[in-house]
């Protein structure tokens, strides 16, 4: 690869938070500085795992982004801290990761060319490996359409930590406006994850937002049937 062929990181920011610091409104000085239009929301406890994730996320991008990196030191769980950060960022894209994330090459810059080709996508799920395009485990969501969803939030606010990204990727699927490319690669490297067990509180509260098709949103039976 020649020195032009490599993604630039000049345009990719990163910003470490912590959940207490969002909690009392306290933000650091350069905390809400130079954002980009895609911002990416990193829940961590553990630092080293956070580290290495966003810097190959940043060093691969291909496209500009301020990554977030959120230290969830008050145990809120990821979906309830990211939920916590997005009202105080700037972005009209949002990707949702993990600390344990892998980023593939362009990562970014593949997802934003997805869309570019499916205007009416407003969820684009990452390849992780595992979906394919069927669910978004990690994703990148239009701001503007979550606002009609969850009033502003990224997740419904009944989870935790398991499920929320199930229902955002069937209502999207009901709307026709989940997007995939296969090349935009995201992986989650958990390598006990297929033998870990969900969270029975959050598969609990998905099971009764199935029941209503999720305030009415998806009523396509196939769909409502995928998960469980």
């Amino acid at each position: 690869m020649t020195q032009k062929e490599h993604p630039s990181t000049s345009a990719v920011r990163r910003v470490w938070l912590k959940a207490s610091t969002l909690a009392a409104g306290r933000m650091p000085d350069d905390a809400l500085t130079g954002q980009a239009s895609i911002a990416v929301l990193l829940p961590w406890i553990d630092r080293g795992m956070a580290e290495r994730a966003s810097a190959l996320m940043a060093h691969r991008a291909g496209h500009p982004c301020t990554i977030y990196c959120l230290h969830d030191d008050l145990g809120m769980g990821p979906l309830p801290l990211m939920n916590a950060a997005l009202p105080i960022i700037d972005g009209d894209w949002v990707v949702y990761a993990a600390q344990d994330a892998f980023a593939g090459r362009y990562w970014l810059r593949f997802a934003v060319e997805a869309l570019k080709v499916h205007p009416a996508g407003r969820l684009l799920a990452f390849n992780d490996g595992k979906w394919f395009g069927r669910l978004a485990a990690f994703g990148m969501v239009q701001r503007a359409w979550l606002s009609a969803l969850y009033g502003g939030n990224l997740f419904h606010p009944g989870y935790r930590r398991h499920f929320a990204d199930v229902e955002l990727s069937l209502i999207a699927r009901q709307q026709k406006a989940l997007a995939y490319h296969p090349h935009a690669l995201l992986v989650e490297a958990d390598f006990e994850k297929d033998a870990r067990p969900v969270e029975e509180a959050d598969r609990a509260h998905f099971l009764l937002r199935k029941e209503s098709g999720f305030d009415g949103r998806v009523n396509n039976s196939a769909l409502i049937r995928e998960f469980g």
